[in-house]
């Protein structure tokens, strides 16, 4: 069962969501808001698995305030505008839904979070004791060695996996590549960066080095740092 909250400024709008997700049998709408700002605080009290998140809102976008909260849960933007589309997946975006929506479009939406809800638990339960991934790099399957990883970048399509003595290119969204590393051994340290705790050599309050390499530390992340340090 997906745990989720709704956050639009218009009521009616968290009506329909409530409404179309009554009728999906794995997701459960534990809240509602009609102001970004009185969700954070459910968000730091709950473990929460999705969000459907409205793009346009009076005092903070929904883009802003998806930036703003540490270790987002999944989120599906729900928006009567369509210039955002781009942006939204830049930020692992589950999915991007128009207003207005059809259930067989919500119904959509939520099945590609049910798959990667389940994806990540199963890592969750495999990954600790595997040595080593396979990704997938143009038409080859390629095993790589958990220990060999140094970080993780995101470009565009696709991310870099940053290893010992080589670089490997895999389409995959930042989320996916999250859901195949262990976290006891990986941390998230920006929108567009994953590192190996065991190569941290060094970290201030802007950037974390992964030996030579300087890497960017998002603010959004900084108190997972704080964590892994103590």
């Amino acid at each position: 069962m997906l745990k989720a909250v709704a956050i639009d400024d218009e009521p009616v709008a968290l009506d329909v969501i409530k409404n179309l997700a009554a009728k999906i049998s794995f997701v459960d709408i534990a809240a509602c808001f009609t102001n970004a700002f009185d969700a954070i605080g459910y968000l730091q009290k709950e473990k929460v698995d999705l969000l459907f998140l409205d793009i346009k809102m009076p005092d903070i976008s929904g883009i802003d305030f998806l930036k703003a909260i540490p270790n987002p849960p999944m989120v599906i933007f729900t928006t009567a505008y369509s210039e955002h589309a781009v942006q939204s997946f830049e930020l692992d975006a589950i999915d991007y839904l128009l207003k207005p929506f059809s259930l067989s479009r919500f119904l959509k939406a939520c099945n590609k979070a049910n798959e990667q809800f389940e994806l990540r638990k199963n890592s969750n339960i495999a990954l600790p004791a595997e040595k080593s991934i396979f990704i997938k790099s143009g038409y080859e399957q390629v095993r790589i060695e958990l220990d060999d990883i140094l970080y993780l970048e995101s470009s565009g399509n696709y991310m870099q996996f940053v290893l010992k003595n080589q670089k490997i290119a895999s389409r995959l969204t930042m989320s996916e590549a999250e859901a195949l590393l262990p976290a006891t051994d990986f941390v998230r340290i920006h929108r567009s960066y994953i590192a190996a705790k065991k190569h941290i050599t060094k970290i201030d309050r802007k950037s974390v080095w992964i030996k030579q390499a300087e890497l960017p530390l998002g603010a959004a992340y900084a108190n997972e740092i704080e964590k892994f340090i103590r």
